[in-house]
């Protein structure tokens, strides 16, 4: 929780949840761009990137993401892991 990946990955997940938590009210009833109660579609789109940013923070004790089975990978070299040449390799 205290890595800047998990932060990049959970602001990118709330990003993502409020452009479809709004979107979701935004066309709910099928209506014109003009009939949609802004206010309120990106109320909705706030309180789910919250309750996102929210879900990574209390999930953080198990893999490395700010989801349940999502993972980030750490920049650098993958550490134990070799490359071995190929047949004709200089």
């Amino acid at each position: 929780m205290f890595t800047g990946a998990f932060w990049k990955a959970a602001f990118e997940r709330a990003v993502r949840t409020f452009a479809q938590g709004t979107l979701g009210v935004a066309s709910a009833d099928g209506l014109g761009i003009v009939d949609v109660d802004w206010g309120g579609a990106l109320s909705v789109g706030g309180l789910a990137a919250v309750l996102a940013v929210l879900t990574a923070v209390a999930t953080s004790g198990g893999p490395e993401g700010p989801g349940l089975t999502e993972t980030t990978v750490k920049a650098g070299p993958s550490h134990g892991s070799t490359v071995t040449p190929g047949p004709g390799a200089v």
